[in-house]
């Protein structure tokens, strides 16, 4: 008998990369959780559907201890999506596993009046939560567009999952920017930009003068050195074709 062997299909790889809250527990754990509580009561839904990680860096802790934190977490329906922070002797089956390698993304600010009934924070507190602090205009109050009106420096990195961002300025080497939707750039584009995070693959990127360490549209990506000489320096859209990210000059 003759057996015919279907072709492998491609497995196809993609980076992502979420905002996720870092909570710091200070001891006394009881007044802390008490403050947490104070915040859930203000703020109806705050950490509902929020990745959160728990960062335990500096803190001296038993095994025990450490479990009883994240079941008062439990508790309170916050799940623990990783600990940062730990000795591997404290972590284990049962617990969230260990994180590493995270970067600062700006402080969340706590919404001073409560979200709405189904769960979703007001328009201008999604905004405040998903960017880095950087002047910004009051486009804000629009729920998918995020306009930066200075450039985004070194070590910044603004996320916003809701929509498009557009960057008046420019974004420096070190920099990054990750949205839902599409990116614009009207300076120079020297960083990392990722449109399309949540899983949209029509957004699009767009700079005045491309010299990226990375772009990526929907998890696929071009580094510094896949983008045709010909686009560097110059005025540039990115879109994706099938499983192909293209980049032409702007006219």
């Amino acid at each position: 008998m003759t057996e015919t062997l279907s072709p492998k299909k491609a497995v196809r790889l993609r980076g992502r990369s979420f905002l996720a809250l870092a909570l710091s527990p200070e001891k006394p754990f009881a007044e802390w959780l008490e403050g947490l509580d104070d915040l859930a009561r203000r703020s109806t839904g705050f950490f509902l559907n929020r990745p959160i990680v728990l960062d335990i860096a500096g803190l001296t802790l038993t095994k025990d201890e450490l479990a009883g934190l994240v079941g008062e977490f439990e508790k309170r329906n916050v799940r623990i999506m990783g600990i940062e922070g730990a000795l591997p002797s404290l972590l284990g089956p049962g617990m969230p596993p260990e994180m590493r390698g995270g970067r600062a993304a700006g402080d969340i600010e706590v919404p001073e009046t409560p979200t709405s009934p189904s769960g979703k924070a007001d328009t201008a507190g999604q905004a405040a939560a998903a960017r880095a602090p950087l002047p910004v205009s009051s486009a804000l109050n629009q729920p998918h567009s995020l306009i930066v009106e200075e450039s985004v420096r070194s070590g910044q990195s603004i996320v916003f999952p809701e929509g498009d961002v557009t960057v008046l300025g420019s974004v420096a080497s070190g920099a990054e920017i990750i949205a839902g939707g599409s990116i614009h750039v009207y300076g120079a584009l020297r960083g990392r930009v990722l449109a399309g995070s949540a899983g949209n693959p029509n957004a699009r990127i767009f700079c005045r003068k491309l010299e990226a360490e990375l772009i990526a549209i929907d998890g696929l990506y071009k580094t510094a050195e896949d983008l045709e000489p010909a686009l560097v320096g110059k005025s540039m859209q990115a879109w994706l074709e099938g499983d192909a990210l293209k980049a032409a000059p702007l006219a």
